[in-house]
Protein backbone atom coordinates (compact mmCIF):
# COMPACT_ATOMS: atom_id res chain seq x y z
CA UNK A 1 0.00 0.00 0.00
CA UNK A 2 3.18 2.56 0.76
CA UNK A 3 3.49 2.19 -3.28
CA UNK A 4 -0.06 3.39 -4.31
CA UNK A 5 0.24 6.30 -1.01
CA UNK A 6 3.53 7.71 -2.94
CA UNK A 7 2.09 6.75 -6.28
CA UNK A 8 -1.08 8.45 -6.13
CA UNK A 9 -0.68 10.98 -3.06
CA UNK A 10 -1.28 14.46 -3.57
CA UNK A 11 0.78 17.38 -1.22
CA UNK A 12 -0.98 15.40 1.48
CA UNK A 13 -0.26 12.33 1.95
CA UNK A 14 -3.89 10.72 1.52
CA UNK A 15 -4.54 6.47 2.62
CA UNK A 16 -5.33 4.74 -0.60
CA UNK A 17 -7.37 1.39 -0.35
CA UNK A 18 -5.26 -1.64 -0.17
CA UNK A 19 -6.31 -3.36 -3.60
CA UNK A 20 -4.08 -4.79 -6.15
CA UNK A 21 -4.23 -4.98 -10.03
CA UNK A 22 -2.70 -7.43 -12.24
CA UNK A 23 -1.08 -10.43 -12.57
CA UNK A 24 1.47 -11.48 -10.03
CA UNK A 25 4.87 -12.21 -11.81
CA UNK A 26 8.26 -13.63 -10.26
CA UNK A 27 10.67 -11.64 -12.24
CA UNK A 28 11.54 -8.92 -9.69
CA UNK A 29 13.73 -10.58 -7.84
CA UNK A 30 15.73 -8.92 -4.88
CA UNK A 31 19.76 -8.95 -5.22
CA UNK A 32 19.34 -11.89 -1.83
CA UNK A 33 16.69 -13.86 -4.09
CA UNK A 34 19.11 -14.28 -7.08
CA UNK A 35 22.07 -15.28 -4.44
CA UNK A 36 19.99 -17.76 -3.02
CA UNK A 37 19.64 -19.50 -6.14
CA UNK A 38 23.19 -19.56 -7.63
CA UNK A 39 23.96 -20.78 -4.03
CA UNK A 40 20.96 -23.57 -3.90
CA UNK A 41 22.91 -24.48 -7.48
CA UNK A 42 26.29 -24.38 -5.81
CA UNK A 43 25.15 -26.99 -2.99
CA UNK A 44 23.51 -28.98 -5.40
CA UNK A 45 26.23 -29.44 -7.58
CA UNK A 46 28.37 -30.54 -4.25
CA UNK A 47 25.41 -32.91 -3.37
CA UNK A 48 24.99 -31.28 0.07
CA UNK A 49 20.78 -31.62 -1.17
CA UNK A 50 19.24 -30.50 1.93
CA UNK A 51 21.17 -27.56 1.65
CA UNK A 52 20.21 -26.95 -1.94
CA UNK A 53 16.56 -27.00 -1.17
CA UNK A 54 16.71 -24.52 1.63
CA UNK A 55 18.54 -21.95 -0.50
CA UNK A 56 16.04 -22.92 -3.25
CA UNK A 57 12.62 -21.78 -1.10
CA UNK A 58 14.72 -19.31 0.02
CA UNK A 59 14.55 -17.83 -4.01
CA UNK A 60 11.22 -18.40 -4.31
CA UNK A 61 10.17 -16.96 -0.68
CA UNK A 62 8.55 -13.36 -1.29
CA UNK A 63 8.07 -11.56 2.05
CA UNK A 64 4.93 -9.30 0.81
CA UNK A 65 3.03 -12.19 -0.37
CA UNK A 66 3.91 -14.63 2.33
CA UNK A 67 3.85 -17.51 0.17
CA UNK A 68 6.36 -19.98 1.61
CA UNK A 69 6.69 -21.83 4.59
CA UNK A 70 9.55 -24.33 5.17
CA UNK A 71 10.96 -25.79 8.11
CA UNK A 72 13.44 -29.21 8.84
CA UNK A 73 12.06 -32.78 10.66
CA UNK A 74 13.68 -35.64 11.04
CA UNK A 75 16.33 -34.95 8.42
CA UNK A 76 14.29 -33.47 5.65
CA UNK A 77 13.14 -30.18 4.45
CA UNK A 78 9.14 -29.61 4.95
CA UNK A 79 7.29 -27.36 2.55
CA UNK A 80 4.24 -25.32 2.18
CA UNK A 81 3.77 -22.89 -0.58
CA UNK A 82 0.53 -21.15 -2.08
CA UNK A 83 -0.20 -20.72 -5.62
CA UNK A 84 -3.55 -18.77 -6.01
CA UNK A 85 -6.32 -20.38 -3.92
CA UNK A 86 -4.19 -23.78 -3.66
CA UNK A 87 -1.65 -24.96 -1.31
CA UNK A 88 1.28 -27.05 -2.61
CA UNK A 89 2.49 -29.29 0.41
CA UNK A 90 6.19 -31.66 0.00
CA UNK A 91 9.27 -32.67 1.42
CA UNK A 92 12.68 -33.70 -0.05
CA UNK A 93 15.40 -35.23 1.59
CA UNK A 94 18.41 -37.25 0.34
CA UNK A 95 16.29 -39.73 -2.08
CA UNK A 96 13.63 -37.88 -3.49
CA UNK A 97 11.16 -34.81 -3.73
CA UNK A 98 7.97 -34.98 -3.33
CA UNK A 99 5.06 -32.25 -3.43
CA UNK A 100 0.92 -32.42 -3.75
CA UNK A 101 -1.85 -29.91 -3.99
CA UNK A 102 -5.13 -31.10 -3.56
CA UNK A 103 -7.64 -29.86 -6.44
CA UNK A 104 -11.47 -31.28 -5.37
CA UNK A 105 -13.24 -34.10 -3.64
CA UNK A 106 -14.61 -36.40 -5.88
CA UNK A 107 -18.42 -37.75 -5.38
CA UNK A 108 -19.15 -40.08 -7.31
CA UNK A 109 -16.92 -41.32 -10.17
CA UNK A 110 -17.44 -40.03 -13.68
CA UNK A 111 -16.08 -40.96 -17.17
CA UNK A 112 -16.39 -37.03 -18.63
CA UNK A 113 -13.85 -35.62 -15.87
CA UNK A 114 -11.30 -38.54 -15.27
CA UNK A 115 -10.95 -38.30 -19.49
CA UNK A 116 -9.74 -34.29 -19.15
CA UNK A 117 -7.32 -35.68 -16.21
CA UNK A 118 -6.17 -38.44 -18.38
CA UNK A 119 -6.29 -35.62 -21.33
CA UNK A 120 -4.58 -33.12 -19.15
CA UNK A 121 -1.66 -35.56 -18.04
CA UNK A 122 -0.75 -36.03 -21.89
CA UNK A 123 -0.15 -32.15 -21.73
CA UNK A 124 2.03 -32.25 -18.50
CA UNK A 125 5.97 -32.27 -18.48
CA UNK A 126 7.04 -32.73 -14.83
CA UNK A 127 3.66 -33.41 -12.62
CA UNK A 128 0.29 -35.78 -12.82
CA UNK A 129 -3.28 -35.68 -12.00
CA UNK A 130 -3.94 -38.52 -9.55
CA UNK A 131 -6.96 -40.05 -7.06
CA UNK A 132 -5.99 -40.55 -4.02
CA UNK A 133 -7.56 -43.65 -2.02
CA UNK A 134 -9.55 -40.59 0.07
CA UNK A 135 -10.88 -39.43 -3.22
CA UNK A 136 -9.51 -36.72 -3.79
CA UNK A 137 -8.23 -35.37 -7.68
CA UNK A 138 -4.52 -34.22 -6.41
CA UNK A 139 -1.77 -33.07 -8.66
CA UNK A 140 1.87 -34.85 -7.76
CA UNK A 141 5.26 -34.32 -8.91
CA UNK A 142 8.26 -36.39 -7.23
CA UNK A 143 11.43 -36.72 -8.60
CA UNK A 144 15.03 -38.52 -7.24
CA UNK A 145 17.67 -35.98 -5.46
CA UNK A 146 20.04 -36.61 -7.51
CA UNK A 147 18.20 -35.70 -10.65
CA UNK A 148 16.30 -32.07 -8.73
CA UNK A 149 18.36 -29.54 -10.08
CA UNK A 150 16.79 -26.15 -8.99
CA UNK A 151 16.37 -25.09 -12.61
CA UNK A 152 14.11 -28.75 -12.74
CA UNK A 153 12.42 -27.93 -9.72
CA UNK A 154 11.73 -24.29 -10.92
CA UNK A 155 9.74 -25.59 -13.68
CA UNK A 156 8.44 -28.72 -12.30
CA UNK A 157 6.66 -26.88 -9.31
CA UNK A 158 5.65 -23.66 -11.63
CA UNK A 159 3.85 -26.50 -13.68
CA UNK A 160 2.30 -28.26 -10.81
CA UNK A 161 1.22 -25.06 -9.07
CA UNK A 162 -0.09 -23.23 -12.11
CA UNK A 163 -2.13 -26.01 -13.09
CA UNK A 164 -3.49 -26.58 -9.69
CA UNK A 165 -4.53 -22.71 -9.63
CA UNK A 166 -6.21 -22.96 -12.76
CA UNK A 167 -7.72 -26.60 -13.07
CA UNK A 168 -9.67 -26.36 -9.56
CA UNK A 169 -12.10 -23.70 -10.48
CA UNK A 170 -12.51 -24.90 -14.18
CA UNK A 171 -13.74 -28.60 -12.59
CA UNK A 172 -15.50 -27.47 -10.24
CA UNK A 173 -18.06 -25.11 -12.71
CA UNK A 174 -18.02 -27.69 -15.36
CA UNK A 175 -18.24 -31.21 -13.72
CA UNK A 176 -21.32 -31.41 -10.55
CA UNK A 177 -19.56 -34.68 -9.70
CA UNK A 178 -16.71 -32.68 -8.01
CA UNK A 179 -17.10 -30.59 -5.07
CA UNK A 180 -14.63 -28.19 -2.96
CA UNK A 181 -11.67 -28.78 -1.23
CA UNK A 182 -9.07 -26.45 0.77
CA UNK A 183 -9.51 -23.40 -0.77
CA UNK A 184 -6.79 -20.69 0.37
CA UNK A 185 -8.34 -16.95 0.39
CA UNK A 186 -5.43 -14.59 1.62
CA UNK A 187 -7.70 -11.97 1.82
CA UNK A 188 -11.67 -11.75 1.24
CA UNK A 189 -13.04 -8.92 -0.91
CA UNK A 190 -15.68 -6.88 1.11
CA UNK A 191 -18.85 -6.92 -1.07
CA UNK A 192 -18.62 -2.95 -1.74
CA UNK A 193 -15.60 -4.44 -3.51
CA UNK A 194 -16.84 -7.13 -5.61
CA UNK A 195 -20.43 -4.82 -6.60
CA UNK A 196 -18.07 -2.10 -7.85
CA UNK A 197 -16.21 -4.55 -9.83
CA UNK A 198 -18.91 -7.02 -10.93
CA UNK A 199 -20.68 -3.59 -12.26
CA UNK A 200 -17.41 -2.66 -13.60
CA UNK A 201 -17.39 -5.70 -15.96
CA UNK A 202 -21.31 -5.41 -17.17
CA UNK A 203 -20.73 -1.87 -17.31
CA UNK A 204 -17.77 -2.18 -20.07
CA UNK A 205 -19.15 -5.29 -21.99
CA UNK A 206 -22.47 -3.08 -22.85
CA UNK A 207 -20.38 -0.25 -23.28
CA UNK A 208 -18.15 -1.74 -25.85
CA UNK A 209 -20.73 -3.60 -27.33
CA UNK A 210 -22.83 -0.01 -28.08
CA UNK A 211 -20.07 1.49 -29.21
CA UNK A 212 -19.30 -1.29 -31.89
CA UNK A 213 -23.27 -1.60 -32.48
CA UNK A 214 -24.45 2.26 -32.22
CA UNK A 215 -20.94 3.91 -33.10
CA UNK A 216 -20.06 6.48 -35.74
CA UNK A 217 -17.64 4.03 -37.32
CA UNK A 218 -18.61 1.71 -40.16
CA UNK A 219 -18.07 -1.36 -38.17
CA UNK A 220 -18.00 -3.99 -41.49
CA UNK A 221 -15.16 -1.27 -43.22
CA UNK A 222 -13.08 -1.02 -40.15
CA UNK A 223 -13.17 -4.48 -38.83
CA UNK A 224 -9.71 -3.63 -37.01
CA UNK A 225 -11.14 -0.91 -34.96
CA UNK A 226 -13.68 -3.43 -33.27
CA UNK A 227 -10.34 -5.61 -32.26
CA UNK A 228 -8.78 -2.97 -30.24
CA UNK A 229 -12.07 -2.25 -28.82
CA UNK A 230 -12.76 -5.98 -27.68
CA UNK A 231 -9.08 -6.33 -26.86
CA UNK A 232 -8.60 -3.61 -24.68
CA UNK A 233 -11.99 -4.88 -22.87
CA UNK A 234 -10.25 -7.88 -22.38
CA UNK A 235 -7.33 -6.65 -20.69
CA UNK A 236 -8.59 -4.03 -18.78
CA UNK A 237 -10.92 -6.58 -17.31
CA UNK A 238 -8.38 -8.40 -16.29
CA UNK A 239 -5.61 -6.13 -15.14
CA UNK A 240 -8.43 -4.12 -13.31
CA UNK A 241 -10.89 -6.83 -11.52
CA UNK A 242 -7.86 -9.78 -11.42
CA UNK A 243 -10.27 -12.64 -11.70
CA UNK A 244 -9.87 -16.03 -11.13
CA UNK A 245 -11.59 -19.03 -11.72
CA UNK A 246 -13.88 -19.18 -15.00
CA UNK A 247 -13.76 -15.30 -15.95
CA UNK A 248 -9.93 -15.57 -15.83
CA UNK A 249 -9.62 -18.53 -18.48
CA UNK A 250 -12.27 -17.09 -20.43
CA UNK A 251 -10.16 -13.60 -21.20
CA UNK A 252 -7.35 -15.82 -21.59
CA UNK A 253 -9.24 -17.55 -24.05
CA UNK A 254 -10.32 -14.56 -25.52
CA UNK A 255 -6.85 -13.43 -26.53
CA UNK A 256 -5.91 -16.75 -27.72
CA UNK A 257 -9.13 -16.64 -30.20
CA UNK A 258 -7.69 -13.56 -31.09
CA UNK A 259 -3.97 -14.05 -32.41
CA UNK A 260 -4.94 -17.87 -33.20
CA UNK A 261 -3.36 -18.72 -37.03
CA UNK A 262 -6.64 -20.15 -37.55
CA UNK A 263 -7.65 -18.88 -41.31
CA UNK A 264 -9.87 -16.83 -40.00
CA UNK A 265 -10.71 -13.06 -41.37
CA UNK A 266 -10.67 -9.98 -38.61
CA UNK A 267 -14.49 -9.89 -38.99
CA UNK A 268 -15.04 -13.77 -38.14
CA UNK A 269 -12.34 -13.64 -35.33
CA UNK A 270 -14.83 -10.39 -33.66
CA UNK A 271 -17.39 -12.23 -33.91
CA UNK A 272 -15.53 -15.07 -31.98
CA UNK A 273 -14.29 -12.48 -28.96
CA UNK A 274 -18.02 -10.84 -28.74
CA UNK A 275 -19.68 -14.54 -28.19
CA UNK A 276 -16.87 -14.89 -25.31
CA UNK A 277 -17.90 -11.30 -23.69
CA UNK A 278 -21.77 -12.18 -24.11
CA UNK A 279 -21.31 -15.44 -22.36
CA UNK A 280 -19.49 -13.36 -19.80
CA UNK A 281 -22.63 -10.67 -19.79
CA UNK A 282 -24.77 -13.71 -19.13
CA UNK A 283 -23.39 -15.22 -16.25
CA UNK A 284 -25.11 -14.98 -12.73
CA UNK A 285 -23.66 -12.34 -10.46
CA UNK A 286 -23.51 -15.18 -7.61
CA UNK A 287 -20.29 -16.68 -9.72
CA UNK A 288 -18.76 -13.86 -10.10
CA UNK A 289 -18.88 -13.53 -6.46
CA UNK A 290 -17.57 -16.45 -5.72
CA UNK A 291 -14.62 -16.34 -7.79
CA UNK A 292 -14.03 -12.66 -6.34
CA UNK A 293 -10.69 -13.00 -3.46
CA UNK A 294 -7.39 -12.34 -2.87
CA UNK A 295 -4.38 -14.94 -2.81
CA UNK A 296 -0.95 -15.54 -2.89
CA UNK A 297 1.32 -16.32 -5.53
CA UNK A 298 4.76 -17.76 -5.88
CA UNK A 299 5.43 -18.17 -9.73
CA UNK A 300 4.41 -15.37 -12.26
CA UNK A 301 2.60 -17.01 -15.90
CA UNK A 302 3.62 -14.45 -18.45
CA UNK A 303 6.87 -14.47 -19.97
CA UNK A 304 9.67 -11.73 -18.95
CA UNK A 305 10.26 -9.53 -21.55
CA UNK A 306 12.43 -6.48 -21.74
CA UNK A 307 12.07 -2.72 -22.73
CA UNK A 308 12.84 -2.99 -26.44
CA UNK A 309 9.87 -5.69 -26.90
CA UNK A 310 8.03 -2.65 -25.33
CA UNK A 311 9.12 -0.47 -27.81
CA UNK A 312 8.08 -2.76 -30.54
CA UNK A 313 4.78 -3.06 -29.05
CA UNK A 314 4.51 1.00 -29.32
CA UNK A 315 5.90 1.21 -33.20
CA UNK A 316 3.80 -1.38 -34.36
CA UNK A 317 0.28 -0.22 -32.87
CA UNK A 318 0.54 3.47 -31.86
CA UNK A 319 0.68 4.69 -35.99
CA UNK A 320 -2.81 3.11 -36.31
CA UNK A 321 -3.92 5.74 -33.82
CA UNK A 322 -3.84 8.62 -35.62
CA UNK A 323 -6.50 8.44 -38.24
CA UNK A 324 -8.93 7.72 -35.90
CA UNK A 325 -8.22 10.92 -33.85
CA UNK A 326 -8.37 13.11 -36.32
CA UNK A 327 -11.85 11.58 -37.59
CA UNK A 328 -13.84 11.99 -34.38
CA UNK A 329 -13.57 8.44 -33.08
CA UNK A 330 -12.21 8.85 -29.71
CA UNK A 331 -12.93 5.68 -28.22
CA UNK A 332 -11.28 3.91 -30.36
CA UNK A 333 -8.59 6.09 -30.66
CA UNK A 334 -8.16 5.23 -27.07
CA UNK A 335 -8.48 1.68 -27.53
CA UNK A 336 -5.16 1.46 -29.10
CA UNK A 337 -2.98 2.85 -26.35
CA UNK A 338 -4.95 0.64 -23.74
CA UNK A 339 -4.79 -2.35 -25.99
CA UNK A 340 -0.86 -1.33 -26.01
CA UNK A 341 -0.93 -1.00 -22.30
CA UNK A 342 -3.13 -3.73 -21.25
CA UNK A 343 -1.49 -6.06 -23.58
CA UNK A 344 1.62 -5.88 -22.20
CA UNK A 345 0.53 -5.71 -18.74
CA UNK A 346 -1.67 -9.00 -19.80
CA UNK A 347 0.57 -11.08 -21.75
CA UNK A 348 4.17 -10.12 -20.37
CA UNK A 349 6.30 -9.69 -17.20
CA UNK A 350 7.41 -6.23 -18.26
CA UNK A 351 10.69 -4.34 -16.27
CA UNK A 352 9.17 -2.57 -13.35
CA UNK A 353 9.01 0.85 -14.54
CA UNK A 354 7.38 0.18 -17.94
CA UNK A 355 4.79 -1.99 -15.73
CA UNK A 356 4.54 1.31 -13.32
CA UNK A 357 4.02 3.33 -15.93
CA UNK A 358 1.72 1.44 -18.43
CA UNK A 359 -0.90 1.23 -15.05
CA UNK A 360 -0.78 5.16 -14.49
CA UNK A 361 -1.86 5.37 -17.98
CA UNK A 362 -4.62 2.53 -17.38
CA UNK A 363 -5.71 5.01 -14.10
CA UNK A 364 -5.70 7.67 -16.35
CA UNK A 365 -7.67 6.03 -19.00
CA UNK A 366 -9.97 4.75 -16.28
CA UNK A 367 -11.05 7.38 -14.07
CA UNK A 368 -14.49 6.69 -12.60
CA UNK A 369 -13.70 2.97 -12.10
CA UNK A 370 -10.64 3.97 -9.79
CA UNK A 371 -12.73 6.54 -8.17
CA UNK A 372 -15.31 4.07 -6.85
CA UNK A 373 -12.63 2.33 -5.50
CA UNK A 374 -11.54 5.08 -3.40
CA UNK A 375 -8.14 6.13 -5.24
CA UNK A 376 -6.98 9.70 -5.70
CA UNK A 377 -7.39 10.09 -9.60
CA UNK A 378 -4.93 12.46 -11.97
CA UNK A 379 -8.13 14.64 -12.90
CA UNK A 380 -9.02 18.23 -11.79
CA UNK A 381 -12.70 19.34 -12.49
CA UNK A 382 -12.98 17.51 -14.95
CA UNK A 383 -9.84 17.61 -16.85
CA UNK A 384 -6.35 16.15 -16.45
CA UNK A 385 -4.25 17.43 -13.66
CA UNK A 386 -1.11 18.32 -15.43
CA UNK A 387 0.33 18.96 -12.56
CA UNK A 388 -0.43 15.87 -10.12
CA UNK A 389 0.70 13.57 -13.50
CA UNK A 390 3.72 15.24 -13.71
CA UNK A 391 4.64 14.52 -10.03
CA UNK A 392 2.92 10.91 -10.28
CA UNK A 393 5.62 9.85 -13.05
CA UNK A 394 8.24 11.59 -10.60
CA UNK A 395 7.51 9.29 -7.94
CA UNK A 396 8.14 6.51 -10.41
CA UNK A 397 11.48 7.93 -11.61
CA UNK A 398 12.22 7.59 -7.57
CA UNK A 399 10.94 4.25 -6.72
CA UNK A 400 12.95 3.07 -9.54
CA UNK A 401 16.01 4.99 -9.36
CA UNK A 402 18.09 2.70 -7.41
CA UNK A 403 17.74 -0.37 -9.78
CA UNK A 404 17.52 1.43 -12.90
CA UNK A 405 19.93 4.43 -12.66
CA UNK A 406 19.40 5.52 -16.51
CA UNK A 407 15.29 5.91 -16.24
CA UNK A 408 14.49 9.19 -16.70
CA UNK A 409 11.09 9.66 -18.45
CA UNK A 410 11.16 12.81 -20.52
CA UNK A 411 7.99 14.88 -19.04
CA UNK A 412 8.23 17.57 -22.23
CA UNK A 413 7.04 15.06 -24.65
CA UNK A 414 3.80 14.84 -23.06
CA UNK A 415 0.91 16.87 -24.13
CA UNK A 416 -2.53 17.38 -22.66
CA UNK A 417 -4.50 19.30 -24.99
CA UNK A 418 -7.03 16.17 -25.09
CA UNK A 419 -7.06 12.85 -23.80
CA UNK A 420 -6.25 11.20 -27.22
CA UNK A 421 -3.28 12.90 -27.57
CA UNK A 422 -2.26 12.73 -24.25
CA UNK A 423 -2.69 9.63 -24.42
CA UNK A 424 -0.16 9.32 -27.52
CA UNK A 425 2.43 11.13 -26.31
CA UNK A 426 2.69 9.38 -22.95
CA UNK A 427 3.11 6.20 -25.28
CA UNK A 428 5.58 8.08 -26.81
CA UNK A 429 7.25 9.10 -23.54
CA UNK A 430 7.13 5.06 -22.61
CA UNK A 431 9.55 4.09 -25.81
CA UNK A 432 12.17 6.97 -25.47
CA UNK A 433 13.16 5.26 -22.15
CA UNK A 434 16.67 4.52 -21.54
CA UNK A 435 17.47 2.10 -19.03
Amino acid sequence: MAFFERLFGTEKTIEQPDIRFGRYSDIYHTAGQDESFDQAVKYFEGENFLAAYKSFFDYLRNEKEDNINVWEDAGEIKFELYQGSKKIVGFGNATKLYAEAKIAKVKTLQASFMRRLLEKNYELKYSRFTITPENEISIIFDTYTIDGSPFKLYAALKELATNADKQDDLLLDEFEALEQVELHVKRALPNWEKEIKYNYIVQEIKATFDEIDNGKLNTLQYPVAITYLLLYLCYKLDYLTKPEGYMMEALERTHRVAFEQDGKNVAQKNQQLRKEFQQLLDRPKEKYFKEMYEVRATFGITAPIDHQKVVQVIDQELPHMQWYVENGHEKIALSIPGFIAGRCLFYFAVPKPDKDLFHLLIQILEPDYFRQLGFHCCYKNGVLDEKNIKKCIREITEINQEKYPHFHPDLKILNFKSLPVFAASYCKMVRGLEF
